[in-house]
């Protein structure tokens, strides 16, 4: 349980960062096609990060796949 929290934590925080460094970056007169673009690029960088840490932090070498039984 505590990894989930941690990670949930973690997936706010970037989330935040990548969202408050993408609203200093556009210019100020935003419409919502920029909050748009904001948020989408946010979630996906937020995604990225979260599947990276949960890939080099699984129990298992091989997150991707699985060796069939023969």
């Amino acid at each position: 349980m505590p990894r989930v929290l941690v990670l949930s934590i973690a997936a706010v925080c970037v989330f935040a960062g990548v969202t408050l460094v993408m609203l200093q970056l556009m210019p100020p007169p935003l419409k919502d096609l920029e909050y748009l673009v904001i948020g989408s690029v946010s979630t996906l960088v937020t995604l990225l990060v979260l599947f990276a840490v949960v890939a080099m932090t699984a129990p298992g070498r091989n997150v991707l796949y699985k060796k069939r039984r023969k």
